[in-house]
C-alpha cells in the first residue's frame, strides 16, 4: 500500500526526529511529524478510494502474423469517482502499456488504446490490467486488477511461394497439375471422429452423437491429390536459433501456399506420433506460432510410427536445418508414399547428405538464414515438375 516515495518519506521523517533529538530543533520535529502525518493520511485516502470498475478490452485483429501491428483498446465504466486513476495493461514477454487520468466519474466510461508491434512470434497473453489509486502526493497506493486475460496469436511471417506439384493419383499413368479441390473432403464415407474446432457442422452425425453425448463428425474420404505432409525437423541438435525460425518461416509459407491452392495438408511438427488430420488454417500456423526445439526427438522413430498409420498422398515437403542421416532415413520410408517430395534445408553451403535426396528425385530448396525462400523455391521448382497454375 505505501509506496517507494512512502518508505522515502518515512525514512526521512525517522532522520529529523533522530536530529531532533540530538540538536532540540523544534523545526526538525514538525518535519518528521509533517512526513509521517502525510504517509498515514495518503494511507487512509487510497484505503477508502479502492476501485470498482469493470474493464473491457478490444484486440484488433486477434490474430497476426510476425511484424504486423495488433490494437488495443481498454474501455473502463467507474461505478464509483476514480481519481487520481492510472491503469497497466501487459503483455506477455512484450511490454506493458500504462495511461493515466486525473479522474473517472461516478457511472462514467474512459477509453484508452495502443499499439503492439508483434515480434516474435508466439502466443501472447494480454491482462488482466491493474488499476492504481494514489494519493496526491503518491506516498500510498492501492492496486486491484480488472478485466479478464486476452490471447494474441503471432503467425509466422510468410512468403507468398509460386508453384503447385503435378501429383498423380493412386494410377501411375494419370497425372494432375493441380490438387482435386475437395474442402469437405472426397464423396465417400471414411470414418466417425470427435468434432474439432472449425469443422463444418452439417457433417455432424446426430445419431452418433447422441450415443456418445459429444458431438461426432463424419469424416470423408480426403482426395488422394489433394494430400500434402508438411513434416518439419524440429529436433535442437538440427538448428541454430537462427536457422530453425528461418525454417519456421518456411513452413508458414508453404502451409499457406498448399491451403490457398486446395491442398488439404497435414502438419507434423515433432510433438506426436502422427501428423495432425487436416485442420482449419488457424489451427495450424497457431501450432508453427508456438513450436520450439526439441530435445531428445527420435525423428526415424516418430516417423516409422507415423507411416504405420498409413498416411500418404500428392507431396511431401521436409523443412530442415542441418541435414543427416536421420533426415536421409525420414526420406527413404516417406518418400515412396508420396508422388512429388520437396527439400527445404536452411544452410549456408551445400550440405553433405544433400546428394541422395536429389538422386532419389527430391527437389531441394535451400537458402541461407538471411535468405528468402520464394525465390528459392522458383528456381529449385522446374516447370517439367511442376505447375505454376492454381485450381480452378
Amino acid at each position: 500500500m505505501i509506496t517507494t516515495r512512502g518508505w522515502a518519506a518515512i525514512g526521512a521523517a525517522a532522520a529529523l526526529v533522530l536530529l531532533w533529538m540530538g540538536f532540540g530543533e523544534p523545526e526538525l520535529l514538525a518535519g518528521g511529524i509533517f512526513l509521517l502525518s502525510s504517509v498515514l493520511i495518503g494511507a487512509l485516502i487510497v484505503r477508502r478510494s479502492r476501485p470498482d470498475a469493470d474493464l473491457t478490452r478490444f484486440i484488433t485483429p486477434l490474430r497476426v502474423h510476425e511484424g504486423d501491428r495488433a490494437r488495443v483498446e481498454i474501455r473502463l465504466f467507474a461505478r464509483r469517482p476514480l481519481r487520481p486513476l492510472i491503469i497497466e495493461d501487459e503483455v506477455s514477454r512484450l511490454g506493458r502499456a500504462r495511461f493515466a487520468t486525473a479522474r473517472a466519474g461516478r457511472n462514467s466510461s474512459v477509453t484508452a488504446h495502443y499499439e503492439i508491434v508483434c515480434r516474435p512470434r508466439g502466443v501472447y497473453q494480454i491482462g488482466p490490467a491493474e488499476l492504481v489509486i494514489s494519493d496526491p502526493f503518491d506516498l500510498a497506493a492501492v492496486r486491484s486488477t480488472a478485466g479478464g486475460i486476452d490471447r494474441l496469436v503471432v503467425y509466422p511471417s510468410i512468403e507468398e511461394l509460386d508453384g503447385f506439384p503435378a501429383t498423380r493419383g493412386h494410377d501411375p499413368s494419370v497425372q494432375s497439375a493441380h490438387p482435386s479441390h475437395a474442402p469437405s473432403g472426397g464423396d465417400d464415407f471414411f470414418t466417425l471422429r470427435e468434432y474439432r474446432l472449425g469443422d463444418d457442422l452439417r457433417r455432424v452425425h446426430w445419431p452418433s452423437s447422441a450415443k456418445r453425448d459429444e458431438l461426432m463428425i463424419r469424416q470423408l474420404e480426403i482426395p488422394w491429390q489433394s494430400r500434402a505432409l508438411v513434416l518439419m525437423d524440429s529436433r535442437a541438435s538440427a538448428h541454430t536459433p537462427d536457422s530453425f525460425e528461418h525454417a519456421v518461416r518456411g513452413a508458414a509459407s508453404v502451409l499457406h501456399h498448399f491451403y490457398r491452392g486446395g491442398y488439404l495438408p497435414q502438419l507434423w511438427i515433432g510433438d506426436t506420433a502422427r501428423p495432425s488430420a487436416p485442420a482449419p488454417y488457424e489451427i495450424a500456423m497457431e501450432k508453427l506460432a508456438a513450436v520450439q526445439p526439441m530435445e531428445g526427438l527420435d525423428l526415424r522413430h516418430a516417423v516409422l510410427r507415423m507411416r504405420q498409420h498409413g498416411y500418404s498422398g500428392g507431396a511431401l515437403v521436409m523443412i530442415t536445418g542441418r541435414l543427416d542421416e536421420d533426415n536421409l532415413a525420414v526420406f527413404q520410408t516417406l518418400g515412396r508414399d508420396y508422388s512429388r517430395t520437396v527439400l527445404m534445408v536452411v544452410a549456408d553451403e551445400d550440405p553433405e547428405f544433400l546428394a541422395p535426396f536429389k538422386l532419389g528425385g527430391a527437389a531441394a530448396v535451400q537458402v541461407g538464414a538471411g535468405d528468402r525462400w520464394s525465390k528459392a523455391w522458383t528456381e529449385a521448382i522446374g516447370a517439367g515438375r511442376w505447375s505454376t497454375a492454381s485450381p480452378g
